[in-house]
């Protein structure tokens, strides 16, 4: 046997040292021997700061991520990813957690599936529609999205709407109120190609523009409403004005009164037209209008 004399005593390199395990991890691998309420207790009872706290919820969460996931299948066939869906789940497991009474004497499992499957519904009613739909039909279009599956497995072929119709007891127009509502769940894009054409185009190629001249006849629709309450002579300024392209001179000249007259007429039949067609009033003004007259102006002489 070879023995070092105390002199010739090699120096081991025993190489880096292993990195310490996460503080999070080391928590959870404490944790991971207990039960569901024990768990429970935890993240009720400890603050939200808490690394242990952190720790229980990820344990709870991983041992039900199969229950979430159960509640996710029936909603993979809509526009939503399944990862989506998936994190709106934990969401309602999050609060189910939360929530848990073990004195109500039930499992977790028990309680947090309802708690999950609400999550979901919630989030395709209040956050997933293009347009206001009500709730008993949102409800509905979620219920024809269930049945057609089942349905078509148990005729053989995919089920007519008679057929989803009478399996949910409700009427055919209802049904279409339904597929009509699913179809405003997911708007087609303005930049999608039209199906069924050769030619390549979008579906803003097809769509209308505004016509100014549309709006133009409302207006001119509102402002006959009320020219009858203008005077004659008004009702010619504005003609000539407008519909002649005269300028305020020229319509002067034709009337025979000053620049400043017509300019005077035509701010109040404007003013007059935008009072009715607006819905305002204009106000009185203040106090009795005084009278002006010559004669009341005093003028200076020379001594």
């Amino acid at each position: 046997m070879a023995a070092y004399s105390s002199g010739a005593v090699p120096a081991t390199n025993p190489g880096p040292a292993p990195p310490p395990a996460p503080p999070g991890r080391a928590v959870r691998e404490d944790l991971a021997g207990l039960d569901d309420l024990a768990l429970v207790g935890l993240v009720q009872s400890l603050p939200r700061g808490s690394a242990r706290r952190m720790a229980a919820c990820e344990l709870l969460v991983s041992r039900y991520e199969g229950l979430v996931r159960s509640c996710v299948r029936p909603y993979v066939r809509s526009p939503v990813s399944a990862q989506d869906l998936m994190q709106v789940g934990y969401l309602g497991l999050l609060t189910a957690i939360g929530h848990f009474d073990p004195a109500a004497g039930t499992s977790l499992g028990a309680y947090a599936r309802p708690c999950v499957s609400g999550e979901l519904k919630r989030y395709f009613r209040d956050k997933r529609w293009a347009v206001r739909v009500k709730r008993p039909v949102q409800e509905l279009v979620l219920q024809v999205r269930d049945a057609t599956g089942p349905l078509a497995q148990q005729l053989g072929r995919t089920p007519a709407d008679s057929d989803l119709a009478r399996h949910l007891g409700i009427s055919g127009a209802e049904l279409r109120q339904a597929r009509q509502a699913e179809a405003a769940f997911q708007p087609s894009s303005l930049d999608a190609p039209l199906a069924g054409q050769d030619a390549v185009g979008t579906l803003a190629d097809v769509l209308g523009e505004d016509d100014p001249r549309l709006e133009h006849m409302l207006g001119m629709h509102a402002v006959a409403a009320h020219w009858g309450e203008l005077p004659p002579r008004e009702q010619q300024i504005l003609i000539m004005d407008f519909r002649g392209g005269m300028t305020q001179t020229q319509i002067a000249q034709r009337l025979r009164i000053s620049q400043m007259h017509v300019s005077r007429l035509r701010a109040h039949a404007l003013g007059h037209l935008r009072a009715r067609l607006l819905g305002t009033q204009q106000r009185p003004a203040s106090g009795p209008a005084r009278r002006r007259h010559p004669a009341s102006r005093t003028t200076m002489t020379a001594a």
